[in-house]
């Protein structure tokens, strides 16, 4: 009998617990709980910040949730996890599949307040823990970093196709202001990994392994703050480089890596493009996989989870890197 009366309880704590979800746009932040027809609008400022941190102390939430919406929802995130609430950011495709999945495809502020909130409570994504000041300084950097490329890209594309004098003129100068910028930044990146010791240690141990640059190293310590605390398969799964069965009844589809942070991904590429030319462990494995008979696209995709995961091994060892060490640690599946 007690058993049973303990377990009743148990689901009344559980019905009792407060599942929020927060959409937020630019001028307004949008609070649903779930299970609740309440649903409160604060505008997306300091003042509406606080009054929204306030309302949700109130209602002492086993678990808010909030979409990542490039950078928007920073201000509310930090005061969440300054008032100590737990909150977890996650990808908005998620989001949008659990609702096709729950038959909800309309979209609407409102909506979208509701469904993360019925997220929240049926998936109940993992906590971790949010950046500090400096990482999220750092952060920005990188994504100004990333910006400034992008903006070069598209002027030298601009200045190949122009015919004009002056519009040349004006592109060549902007490319020129552009490239003393980008110098500017990648000064900046090095000073905030510098500043910190714990940052300067893992970019030491990162930057020892052949085919991995200033670039990757920085990409990795500001979008990828799980890379050591991971196995191998949950770092390759987060990425995006993990290979997923596409199988039903007798058929046997290709394995196709999707979903991951796109931006990892992106500098990984690169950095692996390098290293199957003069990392050891993967060139050797590159052209192993080539002989066998794949394709290279499929052979670059497997020495970057192999590169990954040797990254995730050395800093969660604290290991620099070592060329048996890395002959330790086999291949990649």
């Amino acid at each position: 009998m007690q058993g049973r009366d303990l377990k009743k309880k148990e689901k009344v704590m559980e019905k009792e617990k407060a599942y929020v979800g927060i959409d937020v746009a630019k001028a307004s932040m949008d609070v649903a709980v779930h299970q609740s027809k309440e649903l409160r609008s604060f505008t997306n400022d300091d003042r509406g910040i606080v009054r929204a941190v306030s309302c949700l102390r109130e209602t002492a939430p086993a678990l808010v949730v909030v979409e990542a919406t490039g950078g928007i929802e920073m201000p509310l995130v930090a005061a969440l996890g300054a008032a100590r609430l737990p909150i977890v950011v996650v990808n908005p495709r998620q989001i949008r599949d659990f609702a096709r999945a729950t038959g909800q495809l309309a979209k609407t502020d409102v909506l979208d307040a509701r469904v993360i909130a019925h997220f929240a409570a049926t998936v109940k994504p993992d906590l971790r823990p949010l950046p500090d000041d400096q990482a999220q300084e750092f952060e920005s950097i990188m994504a100004r970093r990333r910006q400034v490329v992008e903006m070069i890209t598209a002027e030298r594309n601009r200045l190949s196709s122009a015919r004009s004098k002056v519009v040349r003129r004006h592109l060549k100068d902007h490319i020129a202001w552009l490239e003393r910028e980008l110098v500017e930044t990648d000064n900046n990146i090095k000073r905030s990994v510098r500043e910190s010791p714990i940052w300067r240690e893992k970019d030491n141990l990162l930057r020892s392994v052949p085919g991995v640059g200033p670039v990757l190293s920085a990409t990795l310590l500001a979008d990828l703050p799980e890379l050591g605390t991971m196995n191998r398969r949950e770092i390759a799964a987060l990425v995006g480089v993990a290979p997923f069965n596409c199988d039903s009844g007798t058929l046997r589809g290709k394995r196709v890596t999707w979903g991951g942070r796109a931006k990892v991904r992106a500098a990984l590429y690169m950095a692996t493009l390098v290293a199957t030319r003069y990392n050891p462990i993967i060139r050797a494995f590159y052209r192993r996989l080539c002989a066998a008979g794949k394709e290279k696209k499929v052979a670059l995709t497997a020495c970057m989870r192999k590169l990954l995961t040797i990254l995730n091994a050395m800093l969660k060892h604290r290991a620099p890197w070592r060329y048996s060490a890395c002959q330790i640690m086999g291949p990649c599946s």
